[in-house]
Protein backbone atom coordinates (compact mmCIF):
# COMPACT_ATOMS: atom_id res chain seq x y z
CA UNK A 1 0.00 0.00 0.00
CA UNK A 2 1.34 3.43 -0.99
CA UNK A 3 0.99 5.86 1.92
CA UNK A 4 2.02 8.91 -0.10
CA UNK A 5 -1.68 9.82 -0.52
CA UNK A 6 -1.82 10.71 3.19
CA UNK A 7 0.99 13.26 3.17
CA UNK A 8 -0.53 16.60 4.18
CA UNK A 9 -4.09 15.25 4.43
CA UNK A 10 -6.09 16.66 7.34
CA UNK A 11 -7.44 13.67 9.28
CA UNK A 12 -9.86 13.77 12.23
CA UNK A 13 -9.61 10.57 14.27
CA UNK A 14 -11.91 9.78 17.19
CA UNK A 15 -10.74 7.24 19.74
CA UNK A 16 -7.12 8.10 19.03
CA UNK A 17 -5.89 7.25 22.54
CA UNK A 18 -7.14 3.66 22.38
CA UNK A 19 -5.31 0.55 21.24
CA UNK A 20 -6.27 0.73 17.56
CA UNK A 21 -6.22 4.52 17.61
CA UNK A 22 -2.64 4.65 18.88
CA UNK A 23 -1.41 2.30 16.15
CA UNK A 24 -3.29 4.32 13.54
CA UNK A 25 -1.79 7.57 14.83
CA UNK A 26 1.66 6.04 14.47
CA UNK A 27 0.92 5.05 10.85
CA UNK A 28 -0.55 8.44 9.92
CA UNK A 29 2.29 10.39 11.54
CA UNK A 30 4.81 8.30 9.59
CA UNK A 31 2.83 9.02 6.42
CA UNK A 32 2.93 12.78 7.00
CA UNK A 33 -0.77 13.32 7.68
CA UNK A 34 -2.00 16.27 9.74
CA UNK A 35 -3.86 14.47 12.51
CA UNK A 36 -6.39 15.79 14.98
CA UNK A 37 -7.33 13.21 17.60
CA UNK A 38 -10.43 13.44 19.78
CA UNK A 39 -10.84 10.95 22.60
CA UNK A 40 -11.10 10.32 26.31
CA UNK A 41 -7.85 10.28 28.25
CA UNK A 42 -6.14 6.87 28.25
CA UNK A 43 -7.53 4.53 30.88
CA UNK A 44 -4.45 3.94 33.01
CA UNK A 45 -0.70 4.24 33.31
CA UNK A 46 -0.34 1.13 31.13
CA UNK A 47 -1.60 2.39 27.80
CA UNK A 48 -0.18 2.37 24.30
CA UNK A 49 -0.82 6.04 23.56
CA UNK A 50 1.48 7.18 26.35
CA UNK A 51 4.43 5.14 25.09
CA UNK A 52 4.10 5.22 21.29
CA UNK A 53 5.54 8.76 21.00
CA UNK A 54 2.85 10.41 18.88
CA UNK A 55 1.18 12.79 21.34
CA UNK A 56 3.46 15.70 20.47
CA UNK A 57 3.16 15.02 16.73
CA UNK A 58 -0.62 15.42 16.48
CA UNK A 59 -3.28 17.78 17.81
CA UNK A 60 -4.52 15.59 20.66
CA UNK A 61 -7.82 16.76 22.12
CA UNK A 62 -9.08 15.05 25.26
CA UNK A 63 -12.86 15.09 25.08
CA UNK A 64 -15.97 12.95 25.36
CA UNK A 65 -17.68 11.96 22.11
CA UNK A 66 -20.96 12.66 23.92
CA UNK A 67 -19.95 16.33 24.35
CA UNK A 68 -21.45 17.64 21.13
CA UNK A 69 -20.38 21.26 21.55
CA UNK A 70 -16.74 20.46 22.28
CA UNK A 71 -16.66 18.06 19.34
CA UNK A 72 -18.09 20.71 16.97
CA UNK A 73 -15.49 23.25 18.10
CA UNK A 74 -12.72 20.72 17.49
CA UNK A 75 -14.10 20.10 14.00
CA UNK A 76 -14.26 23.80 13.18
CA UNK A 77 -10.62 24.20 14.21
CA UNK A 78 -9.40 21.10 12.35
CA UNK A 79 -11.36 21.50 9.08
CA UNK A 80 -10.68 17.82 8.25
CA UNK A 81 -10.77 16.26 4.81
CA UNK A 82 -11.05 12.72 6.17
CA UNK A 83 -12.85 11.51 9.30
CA UNK A 84 -12.26 8.09 10.86
CA UNK A 85 -14.63 7.38 13.75
CA UNK A 86 -13.33 4.77 16.20
CA UNK A 87 -14.43 6.16 19.58
CA UNK A 88 -16.60 3.54 21.28
CA UNK A 89 -17.38 1.54 24.37
CA UNK A 90 -15.90 -1.64 22.83
CA UNK A 91 -16.43 -4.42 25.39
CA UNK A 92 -19.33 -6.88 25.41
CA UNK A 93 -19.13 -7.63 29.13
CA UNK A 94 -18.97 -3.97 30.10
CA UNK A 95 -22.09 -3.38 28.01
CA UNK A 96 -23.99 -5.69 30.38
CA UNK A 97 -22.68 -3.75 33.37
CA UNK A 98 -23.22 -0.28 31.86
CA UNK A 99 -25.84 -0.56 29.10
CA UNK A 100 -26.97 3.09 29.17
CA UNK A 101 -23.39 4.34 28.92
CA UNK A 102 -22.73 1.92 26.04
CA UNK A 103 -25.69 3.25 24.07
CA UNK A 104 -24.82 6.85 24.85
CA UNK A 105 -21.29 6.44 23.51
CA UNK A 106 -21.93 4.11 20.58
CA UNK A 107 -25.23 5.58 19.37
CA UNK A 108 -25.25 9.25 20.37
CA UNK A 109 -21.51 9.43 19.79
CA UNK A 110 -22.08 8.37 16.18
CA UNK A 111 -24.82 10.97 15.77
CA UNK A 112 -22.55 13.67 17.17
CA UNK A 113 -19.65 12.90 14.82
CA UNK A 114 -22.02 12.71 11.84
CA UNK A 115 -23.56 16.05 12.83
CA UNK A 116 -20.12 17.65 12.97
CA UNK A 117 -19.30 16.12 9.59
CA UNK A 118 -22.60 17.35 8.12
CA UNK A 119 -21.81 20.91 9.16
CA UNK A 120 -18.22 20.82 7.88
CA UNK A 121 -17.88 21.35 4.13
CA UNK A 122 -14.21 20.30 4.02
CA UNK A 123 -14.94 16.58 4.64
CA UNK A 124 -14.68 14.37 1.57
CA UNK A 125 -14.39 10.95 3.22
CA UNK A 126 -16.03 9.55 6.37
CA UNK A 127 -15.48 6.06 7.81
CA UNK A 128 -17.35 4.62 10.77
CA UNK A 129 -15.55 1.64 12.31
CA UNK A 130 -18.01 -0.83 13.81
CA UNK A 131 -17.67 -4.58 14.45
CA UNK A 132 -18.39 -8.06 13.13
CA UNK A 133 -20.94 -8.35 15.95
CA UNK A 134 -23.43 -6.08 14.14
CA UNK A 135 -24.98 -9.11 12.45
CA UNK A 136 -27.91 -11.07 13.79
CA UNK A 137 -25.97 -14.14 14.86
CA UNK A 138 -27.42 -17.42 13.63
CA UNK A 139 -24.34 -19.53 14.51
CA UNK A 140 -23.85 -20.19 10.77
CA UNK A 141 -20.79 -22.12 9.63
CA UNK A 142 -20.29 -19.68 6.77
CA UNK A 143 -19.23 -16.04 6.92
CA UNK A 144 -21.65 -13.17 7.19
CA UNK A 145 -21.98 -10.90 4.17
CA UNK A 146 -22.65 -7.19 4.22
CA UNK A 147 -26.20 -7.81 2.93
CA UNK A 148 -27.11 -10.06 5.90
CA UNK A 149 -29.51 -8.86 8.57
CA UNK A 150 -28.17 -6.64 11.34
CA UNK A 151 -29.02 -7.46 14.93
CA UNK A 152 -27.31 -7.75 18.27
CA UNK A 153 -28.10 -9.85 21.35
CA UNK A 154 -26.18 -7.75 23.87
CA UNK A 155 -26.09 -3.96 24.39
CA UNK A 156 -22.67 -3.62 22.75
CA UNK A 157 -23.64 -5.49 19.58
CA UNK A 158 -27.02 -3.83 19.20
CA UNK A 159 -25.55 -0.37 19.85
CA UNK A 160 -23.08 -0.90 17.01
CA UNK A 161 -25.90 -2.12 14.75
CA UNK A 162 -27.69 1.13 15.57
CA UNK A 163 -24.52 3.00 14.67
CA UNK A 164 -24.54 1.30 11.26
CA UNK A 165 -28.18 2.22 10.63
CA UNK A 166 -27.63 5.83 11.69
CA UNK A 167 -24.65 6.13 9.34
CA UNK A 168 -26.69 4.72 6.46
CA UNK A 169 -29.51 7.18 7.17
CA UNK A 170 -27.23 10.23 7.33
CA UNK A 171 -25.49 9.10 4.17
CA UNK A 172 -28.77 8.79 2.29
CA UNK A 173 -30.06 12.20 3.37
CA UNK A 174 -27.10 14.49 3.99
CA UNK A 175 -24.01 13.29 2.09
CA UNK A 176 -24.67 13.11 -1.66
CA UNK A 177 -21.13 14.24 -2.47
CA UNK A 178 -19.17 12.73 0.44
CA UNK A 179 -17.77 9.21 0.55
CA UNK A 180 -19.34 7.51 3.59
CA UNK A 181 -18.56 3.91 4.57
CA UNK A 182 -18.64 1.58 7.54
CA UNK A 183 -16.06 -1.10 8.30
CA UNK A 184 -17.07 -4.20 10.25
CA UNK A 185 -13.88 -5.68 11.66
CA UNK A 186 -13.28 -8.88 13.56
CA UNK A 187 -11.25 -9.44 16.72
CA UNK A 188 -7.88 -7.69 16.66
CA UNK A 189 -4.69 -8.61 18.46
CA UNK A 190 -1.31 -6.94 18.69
CA UNK A 191 1.25 -5.32 20.92
CA UNK A 192 -0.02 -2.68 23.31
CA UNK A 193 -3.50 -3.97 24.04
CA UNK A 194 -3.80 -3.72 27.82
CA UNK A 195 -7.60 -3.99 27.96
CA UNK A 196 -9.36 -6.09 30.54
CA UNK A 197 -11.54 -8.97 29.42
CA UNK A 198 -9.76 -9.66 26.11
CA UNK A 199 -8.08 -12.97 25.48
CA UNK A 200 -4.58 -11.96 24.32
CA UNK A 201 -4.07 -9.29 27.03
CA UNK A 202 -5.23 -11.94 29.51
CA UNK A 203 -2.63 -14.32 28.06
CA UNK A 204 0.12 -11.73 28.38
CA UNK A 205 -0.74 -10.85 31.98
CA UNK A 206 -0.74 -14.50 33.03
CA UNK A 207 2.46 -15.37 31.13
CA UNK A 208 4.38 -12.48 32.68
CA UNK A 209 3.73 -13.79 36.19
CA UNK A 210 4.11 -17.47 35.16
CA UNK A 211 0.51 -18.41 35.93
CA UNK A 212 -1.82 -20.56 33.78
CA UNK A 213 -4.01 -18.55 31.38
CA UNK A 214 -7.71 -18.72 32.26
CA UNK A 215 -9.85 -19.45 29.19
CA UNK A 216 -13.63 -19.13 29.53
CA UNK A 217 -14.83 -20.33 26.12
CA UNK A 218 -12.11 -22.41 24.40
CA UNK A 219 -14.46 -23.70 21.67
CA UNK A 220 -15.72 -20.28 20.57
CA UNK A 221 -14.57 -19.48 17.03
CA UNK A 222 -13.66 -15.92 16.08
CA UNK A 223 -11.96 -14.13 13.14
CA UNK A 224 -8.66 -13.11 14.75
CA UNK A 225 -6.32 -10.70 12.93
CA UNK A 226 -3.36 -8.47 13.72
CA UNK A 227 -4.35 -4.88 14.42
CA UNK A 228 -2.47 -3.65 11.33
CA UNK A 229 -4.80 -5.65 9.05
CA UNK A 230 -7.98 -3.63 9.66
CA UNK A 231 -6.10 -0.34 10.09
CA UNK A 232 -4.66 -0.50 6.60
CA UNK A 233 -8.07 -1.60 5.33
CA UNK A 234 -9.60 1.51 6.92
CA UNK A 235 -7.00 3.72 5.28
CA UNK A 236 -7.57 2.08 1.91
CA UNK A 237 -11.36 2.52 2.12
CA UNK A 238 -11.01 6.16 3.17
CA UNK A 239 -8.55 6.84 0.37
CA UNK A 240 -10.57 5.08 -2.34
CA UNK A 241 -13.81 6.89 -1.54
CA UNK A 242 -11.97 10.22 -1.20
CA UNK A 243 -10.89 9.82 -4.82
CA UNK A 244 -14.14 8.29 -6.07
CA UNK A 245 -17.45 8.17 -4.17
CA UNK A 246 -18.42 4.94 -5.94
CA UNK A 247 -16.23 3.05 -3.46
CA UNK A 248 -18.35 4.20 -0.50
CA UNK A 249 -20.18 1.22 1.02
CA UNK A 250 -20.27 -1.18 3.98
CA UNK A 251 -17.29 -3.52 4.25
CA UNK A 252 -16.39 -6.59 6.27
CA UNK A 253 -12.74 -6.64 7.30
CA UNK A 254 -11.50 -9.99 8.55
CA UNK A 255 -8.98 -12.77 8.06
CA UNK A 256 -9.20 -15.71 5.68
CA UNK A 257 -11.16 -18.76 6.82
CA UNK A 258 -8.01 -20.55 7.98
CA UNK A 259 -7.48 -17.82 10.59
CA UNK A 260 -10.98 -18.10 12.07
CA UNK A 261 -9.85 -20.28 14.94
CA UNK A 262 -11.15 -21.39 18.30
CA UNK A 263 -10.03 -19.52 21.39
CA UNK A 264 -8.30 -22.70 22.59
CA UNK A 265 -6.26 -22.89 19.37
CA UNK A 266 -5.39 -19.22 19.64
CA UNK A 267 -4.08 -19.68 23.18
CA UNK A 268 -2.12 -22.77 22.12
CA UNK A 269 -0.37 -20.65 19.48
CA UNK A 270 0.32 -17.97 22.07
CA UNK A 271 1.83 -20.46 24.54
CA UNK A 272 4.15 -21.81 21.85
CA UNK A 273 5.25 -18.32 20.80
CA UNK A 274 5.79 -17.17 24.40
CA UNK A 275 7.68 -20.25 25.54
CA UNK A 276 8.87 -20.50 29.15
CA UNK A 277 6.28 -23.18 29.94
CA UNK A 278 3.24 -20.99 29.29
CA UNK A 279 -0.01 -22.96 29.70
CA UNK A 280 -3.77 -22.49 30.03
CA UNK A 281 -6.78 -24.03 31.69
CA UNK A 282 -10.48 -23.99 30.90
CA UNK A 283 -12.56 -22.36 33.64
CA UNK A 284 -16.05 -21.28 32.65
CA UNK A 285 -17.38 -18.40 34.74
CA UNK A 286 -20.98 -18.62 33.48
CA UNK A 287 -20.65 -15.11 32.12
CA UNK A 288 -23.03 -13.33 29.76
CA UNK A 289 -24.09 -14.77 26.41
CA UNK A 290 -21.55 -14.67 23.61
CA UNK A 291 -21.85 -16.20 20.15
CA UNK A 292 -20.12 -19.55 19.73
CA UNK A 293 -19.38 -19.24 16.04
CA UNK A 294 -18.74 -16.01 14.16
CA UNK A 295 -16.81 -15.23 11.00
CA UNK A 296 -16.99 -12.83 8.08
CA UNK A 297 -17.13 -13.16 4.32
CA UNK A 298 -14.67 -10.53 3.09
CA UNK A 299 -15.12 -11.09 -0.64
CA UNK A 300 -16.50 -7.58 -1.14
CA UNK A 301 -13.54 -5.60 0.17
CA UNK A 302 -11.15 -7.91 -1.68
CA UNK A 303 -12.87 -7.51 -5.04
CA UNK A 304 -14.03 -3.88 -4.81
CA UNK A 305 -11.20 -2.24 -2.85
CA UNK A 306 -8.34 -4.63 -3.55
CA UNK A 307 -7.50 -5.27 0.11
CA UNK A 308 -6.02 -8.61 1.15
CA UNK A 309 -4.86 -9.89 4.57
CA UNK A 310 -1.10 -10.21 4.92
CA UNK A 311 -0.30 -11.84 8.29
CA UNK A 312 -1.91 -15.10 9.38
CA UNK A 313 -2.93 -15.72 12.98
CA UNK A 314 0.42 -17.32 13.84
CA UNK A 315 2.26 -14.25 12.53
CA UNK A 316 -0.11 -12.01 14.47
CA UNK A 317 0.60 -13.81 17.75
CA UNK A 318 4.35 -13.85 17.13
CA UNK A 319 4.37 -10.09 16.49
CA UNK A 320 2.33 -9.53 19.64
CA UNK A 321 4.81 -11.55 21.71
CA UNK A 322 7.73 -9.73 20.07
CA UNK A 323 6.23 -6.35 20.99
CA UNK A 324 5.42 -7.44 24.53
CA UNK A 325 8.91 -8.70 25.30
CA UNK A 326 10.38 -5.40 24.09
CA UNK A 327 7.90 -3.61 26.36
CA UNK A 328 8.90 -5.73 29.36
CA UNK A 329 12.64 -5.27 28.87
CA UNK A 330 13.14 -2.01 26.92
CA UNK A 331 10.00 0.13 27.08
CA UNK A 332 11.77 3.10 25.45
CA UNK A 333 12.20 1.05 22.24
CA UNK A 334 8.45 0.69 21.64
CA UNK A 335 8.14 3.42 18.94
CA UNK A 336 10.96 1.80 16.97
CA UNK A 337 9.39 -1.64 17.38
CA UNK A 338 6.05 -0.33 16.11
CA UNK A 339 7.68 1.37 13.13
CA UNK A 340 9.59 -1.81 12.29
CA UNK A 341 6.42 -3.91 12.41
CA UNK A 342 4.53 -1.39 10.27
CA UNK A 343 7.34 -1.41 7.70
CA UNK A 344 7.53 -5.21 7.72
CA UNK A 345 3.77 -5.42 7.23
CA UNK A 346 3.87 -2.99 4.30
CA UNK A 347 6.75 -4.83 2.66
CA UNK A 348 5.00 -8.21 2.78
CA UNK A 349 3.30 -8.89 -0.54
CA UNK A 350 -0.44 -9.33 -0.57
CA UNK A 351 -1.48 -12.94 -0.06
Amino acid sequence: MDLSFWKGKRVFLTGHTGFKGSWLCRILVRAGAVVTGYSLAPDSDSNLFSICAVENKIDSIIGDIRDNEKLKHAFIHAQPEIVIHMAAQPLVRKSYQEPAYTYEVNVMGTINILESTRLCTSVKSFLNVTTDKVYRNNEWEWGYRESDQLGGHDPYSSSKSCSELITQSYNSVFFPNTGVSTARAGNVIGGGDFAADRIIPDCVRAAIINEPIIVRNPRSIRPYQHVLEPLFAYLLIAQKQYDDIKFASNYNVGPDDCDCVSTGTLVDIFCTAWGDGASWKNISDSGPHEATFLKLDCSKIKSKIGWMPRWNVKNAIEKTVEWTKVFINHKQDIPTTMDNQILEFLQKKDA
